[in-house]
């Protein structure tokens, strides 16, 4: 994904579309080959598959490799099958084992076993052991090259070891510090390293270690590097042997996608999982179609309620006048609170076990709003329609801020301690639950203030 920075006008955009077009190869290298890695992929990023293919062939194979390291890896699965396989397998191979495993997670079977059986063998059993870690836990977005060091050596000893890996380890910031049999045992920084006394061990400069095992969840381990603020964090077995690395960049680019994740399923969609541009139309349909479905299903129980409670519109036709305030400003109430837990949740600030102190809190909050909301709409509504229809949008308000703040707030735990993704439970759920729970406060309100 590109930053702002990176963007390109879309003249060059065009000139390049059209170069295309004419097959005017030679004019297409002149405009792309002198561009930032990062404003090609944005270019990239505006291209139908066809065009990209043709685009990316044009670049020197060393800027072809850095800008293949930058795509995403549906985009790199698009590329890998318009490329040729003999340029497919140099690509393949040259991509760290990380993200290795990103793109053939992305690809076809049968084409993934074939460029897997094509690496060298080093190569190739560190993949498989990245590949063997559950989907969605932090082996998977590991890095398994990287320098560990041994606590009884001097640091001039551990500083020579790391210059002889500079062009094969994934960071050289933070090192492992390791016994024999690869148990974690601390780790050490390289500007430690470097102004350390001649003579002075690796033990008597390192700092205790934090880790996490192979098999946490990764959004998880990605959220502890980034609190520790650590460019690199020991990911380890379940007998604290090191097995890899999670770096700080990956760790950005997994809470990144989980919070694209997390704003696409708030907001009724399912993740694209690539750039808006290259989606096809049916996939952007399929995103949405079944959210759409399921909030249509939904619906009918608000229908239901409206139609149990006809005839008590048809006595007081004003009641129905006020019906889409209501259940809209319950559905925000548990809307804000619903995605205030989930971001909550997603920080570590709460916990399932808080239910409690998140359902109190929460119920403050929707009854200070109530009050607030309700005192105002009855002054309003009184002067209009008088105190009777006053006094049941103001009791309305009063009743459903605080059940919608309530409900929002503790659905994502709820949805968390059963191990479903507290987003899905927020916004589109909770609008359609407090919908129509909300048409039954209102109406049982009415009944008993107005007597009918």
């Amino acid at each position: 994904m590109t930053d702002v920075d990176d963007l390109v006008p879309d003249s060059t955009v065009r000139n390049i579309e059209q170069a295309i077009a004419r097959s005017a190869f030679a004019e297409l290298t002149a405009f792309i080959s002198p561009l930032p890695t990062g404003q090609i992929v944005a270019i990239l990023e505006r291209l139908d598959s066809n065009e990209r293919a043709v685009a990316y062939r044009m670049l020197p194979k060393g800027r072809a490799l850095e800008v293949f390291e930058v795509l995403d890896p549906s985009l790199q699965s698009d590329l890998v099958l318009a490329l040729q396989d003999e340029q497919t397998a140099e690509l393949f191979a040259d991509l760290d084992p990380d993200d290795r495993v990103e793109l053939l997670d992305e690809l076809p079977a049968n084409l993934a076993r074939r460029l897997l059986q094509g690496l060298p063998a080093d190569e190739r059993d560190m993949t498989a052991e990245i590949l063997g870690y559950p989907q969605g836990s932090i082996g998977r977005r590991m890095s398994p090259e990287f320098v560990r060091v041994d606590p009884e050596w001097t640091t001039a000893t551990a500083l020579t070891k790391l210059s002889d890996h500079l062009d094969d380890a994934e960071t050289v910031y933070t090192l492992p510090v390791t016994a024999d049999d690869r148990t974690l045992i601390g780790v050490v920084s390289l500007r430690e390293l470097l102004k350390a006394a001649p003579g002075t061990t690796v033990g008597q400069v390192m700092q205790p270690a934090q880790w996490v095992h192979a098999t946490d969840d990764a959004e998880t381990a990605a959220r502890r590097c980034a609190d520790l603020k650590m460019l690199a964090l020991p990911i380890v077995d379940h007998e604290t042997r090191i097995v890899g690395i999670l770096t700080v960049d990956d760790a950005l680019s997994i809470l990144e996608d989980a919070d694209s994740e997390d704003q696409a399923r708030i907001s009724g969609v399912e993740p694209l999982r690539r750039p808006y541009l290259t989606a096809p139309v049916l996939g952007l349909m399929r995103s949405r179609v079944v959210w759409l479905l399921v909030l249509a299903v939904g619906a009918t129980l608000t229908v239901q309620v409206l139609e149990v409670f006809e005839e008590t519109l048809a006595e007081v036709v004003t009641l129905a006048l006020f019906i889409p305030l209501l259940i809209g400003t319950g559905g925000n109430t548990g809307n804000q609170a619903a995605t205030t837990v989930t971001r909550a949740l997603a920080l570590g600030d709460v916990r399932p076990q808080d239910l409690g102190k998140v359902l109190f809190r929460e119920f403050r909050v929707g009854l200070s709003l109530g009050v607030v909301l309700g005192g105002l709409a009855f002054t309003i509504v009184s002067l209009i329609y008088g105190v009777d229809i006053g006094t049941v949008i103001g009791l309305t308000f009063l009743a459903l801020c605080t059940m919608a703040a309530t409900v929002g707030g503790v659905m994502p735990l709820i949805a968390r301690a059963i191990r479903a993704d507290p987003a899905v439970f927020a916004n589109p759920f909770i609008s359609t639950f407090v919908d129509a729970s909300g048409l039954l406060v209102y109406f049982f309100i009415a009944k008993a203030v107005l007597g009918i």
